[in-house]
């Protein structure tokens, strides 16, 4: 199909494209306070009101599924193909120069908190709908906008959501980057403890947030010289961290570790204050069991090594790329340590086998582990439905179309045949999540364009009903 005049018209909508995402974007939609009718608190019910109102008078179909989620159809029946956006933001956080809720426009830049992450792409899905509709675009099967509440906060709208309606057959999420993700990496969680009494070890505290290289780390030590430390840290031999050694004056000594922080699916960016202090104190005279219990961690994971060799749950294929291991939390209270780990693993591995490979590991060196997760996520790069997107891609773009495996998971993880497909482009920081995001109003434009005719591919593809 010729889709000149629709992209014509998308690009008459610009202005109400802009409109509506400033007044998306002045509701708060963090997650906050849960009430009667607002499962994630009230303004994220208020926001998916509005937008539901506005694409009622855009005259869309669509229907609110208890404040979790919402639906908006172009011409009515059953979908075949499903767009999967949220509505919901993470804080405002630190650090903006401008109000995070009041979208302003500054050298072709739209800024506000969710301008990129997710409503800036919501609003491009609306508004390709809107062309195809006001131009009486034929569609053979139907395509569904589902607009969800919870993304930020693990996606429990799109469990809700799933209980109690269904979801369509062919599913994407613009709440990603371009070209498309077609495989995400399982994802285990593990927590691990032991009783560690020590008269040495007065505390050690490391890493806060499990998905995450912790940047910084410290133990407070008692009966121990700083000489000891100082050969301790030389036989460490670790230059990727800064160490501080700090004497209180009532016989105690602070050692601590400051690293480079990186997302857990991304380890090998930065580097772990958590594992090159557990080297250090390793190699301190400590008394038992607290010697022998660092030194299994820092057997089983050395610091430097993200690929879990050590831990023996090494893994790669050429389709997904190598497993990722970060130890990310440790902390003694009382007479306990515990800690935890994240792991993303390739497709050619399992939960079973890792949970029990893992398991062995932290069981041999004095811990009791409690692990669990979820497997990876696949669509094969050849299915008509990845291809109808990427040729809209690159029909748009004029970009070459791939798919890409990632170690993090999107909001269609765990929903059979969906795709990540945007709104991100490689290069272009947009700062989500962090001060000043902002999406270009020109990519609010070409996004709506790509959907557009991602929409009247897959929706006119007779194998694809």
């Amino acid at each position: 199909m010729d889709m000149t005049k629709v992209f014509e018209r998308i690009e008459e909508l610009k202005p109400q494209m802009v409109k509506t995402l400033g007044e998306l974007i002045s509701y708060e939609s963090f997650r906050q306070q849960p009430e009667e009718g607002a499962p994630f608190g009230r303004p994220a019910r208020m926001c998916l009101d509005r937008a539901l109102e506005i694409c009622g008078g855009l005259g869309f179909i669509t229907e609110n599924i208890d404040g979790y989620a919402g639906t908006v159809k172009l011409y009515g029946g059953e979908p075949s193909l499903g767009i999967l956006a949220h509505l919901d933001v993470v804080a405002a956080g630190e650090g903006w120069t401008r109000d995070p809720f009041d979208a302003v426009i500054i050298d072709g830049k739209l800024y506000g908190r969710g301008a990129m992450d997710d409503k800036g792409p919501a609003v491009s899905v609306i508004y390709a709908m809107k062309a195809l509709k006001d131009l009486g675009v034929k569609l053979e099967n139907g395509v569904e906008l589902i607009l969800g509440t919870d993304e930020e906060c693990g996606s429990s709208d799109i469990a809700y959501f799933k209980e109690h309606t269904k979801m369509p057959k062919w599913l994407f999420t613009p709440d990603a980057c371009y070209p498309l993700i077609n495989i995400e990496k399982g994802h285990i969680n593990a927590r691990f403890t032991a009783e560690c009494r020590s008269k040495n070890l007065k505390a050690l505290h490391g890493g806060k947030t499990i998905n995450a290289v912790p940047a910084s780390a410290s133990a407070l030590l008692t009966g121990i010289k700083k000489e000891d430390i100082s050969y301790a840290l030389f036989g460490a031999g670790i230059a990727t961290v800064v160490y501080h050694i700090r004497d209180n004056g009532d016989g105690t000594i602070e050692l601590s570790a400051e690293g480079t922080s990186a997302h857990a699916s991304t380890p090998e960016t930065g580097s772990n204050a958590l594992t090159a202090l557990i080297k250090v104190l390793s190699l301190l005279p400590l008394d038992e069991p607290a010697k022998g219990l660092l030194t299994g961690l820092a057997e089983a994971f050395p610091h430097g090594e993200t690929d879990g060799t050590s831990a023996g749950v090494k893994a790669y294929d050429e389709t997904s790329g190598a497993l990722t291991l970060v130890l990310s939390i440790l902390d003694s209270e009382g007479d306990a340590l515990s800690g935890a780990i994240d792991i993303r693993f390739p497709v050619c591995e399992s939960v079973a086998s890792i949970c029990e490979k893992l398991g062995g590991t932290l069981s041999r060196r004095g811990f009791e582990p409690e692990i669990n997760g979820s497997e990876p996520h696949c669509v094969p790069s050849d299915s008509k439905f990845v291809k109808a997107l990427l040729g809209a891609y690159e029909s748009v773009t004029g970009k070459k179309g791939e798919c890409l495996a990632i170690g993090g998971g999107t909001y269609v993880h765990g929903t059979p045949g969906g795709v990540a497909f945007g709104c991100e482009i490689e290069g272009e920081d947009n700062r989500i999540h962090g001060a000043d995001e902002f999406i270009r109003t020109d990519a609010l434009v070409e996004n709506a364009k790509i959907f557009a005719e991602a929409i009247v591919r897959v929706c006119n593809d007779p194998e694809l009903k």
